[in-house]
């Protein structure tokens, strides 16, 4: 299971400043096209699912994965949805996003399963966008600074994301409180992440090891080699 908690910046200065916190820590910097997909008679989204392909670009070896995000459910606040994810050939992948008819004839197991379950006899394609992500490692927890870019602009957005719920979770509440001591607070416009929260939402996480507030994304994630 992977578990990811997302927060939104402020602007473009708060982006800037909080890549300037954690330049210490980079690692890498992703460059992807996500680009989605349903059945022509709404196959997918009428059964809160959707299809997704992420071309990762300007690298020496351009990848492309299919992955089906499927049986979404919110709780409290917490969505939980299935991830099933397959690395695809790149040039199937861009033929697919020019003509989503083609991706009907896609050996793939991920669109087997799209077809089969969901009874799909047709693709159409629903836009998509780019992201650079900015990867970091700090203390055991991924962290990744996204900038998403869509036609008609910019979004900037903050996205952590960890294996072990409890643990690096709490992690990230330690991390988040040093950030506002240090006048990173009015950086993140989520009023559940705010200091005075922090607490409550550690020692529910240390008892129950759950999730409480929003923000918090769950996907029970099948390996590609299912």
């Amino acid at each position: 299971m992977e578990i990811e908690v997302k927060l939104r910046l402020t602007n473009k200065a708060s982006h800037q400043k909080l890549l300037q916190l954690l330049s210490p820590f980079y690692i890498t910097t992703h460059r992807q096209h996500n680009t989605f997909f349903d059945g022509t008679g709404s196959q997918l989204s009428s059964r809160r699912a959707v299809l997704r392909l992420r071309f990762h670009e300007q690298t020496d070896i351009p990848k492309c994965f299919v992955c089906l995000k499927a049986k979404a459910v919110i709780t409290n606040g917490v969505s939980r949805v299935e991830e099933d994810e397959e690395e695809v050939d790149p040039s199937i992948g861009y033929a697919c996003l020019e003509d989503p008819r083609k991706l009907m004839d896609v050996d793939s197991r991920v669109l087997r399963r799209v077809k089969e379950e969901f009874g799909v006899n047709g693709f159409k394609g629903l836009g998509g966008f780019r992201t650079v992500r900015s990867v970091y490692e700090w203390n055991g927890v991924k962290l990744e600074v996204d900038e998403v870019k869509y036609e008609f602009g910019d979004l900037i957005s903050h996205v952590k994301v960890c294996n072990f719920p409890c643990r690096k979770v709490a992690f990230l509440v330690i991390w988040l409180d040093d950030f506002s001591e240090a006048g990173g607070r009015g950086l993140i416009n989520q009023g559940s992440f705010l200091t005075d929260k922090f607490s409550k939402t550690y020692m529910d996480l240390k008892s129950n090891n759950n999730l409480v507030f929003s923000g918090y994304f769950v996907w029970p994630f099948r390996p590609m080699n299912c």
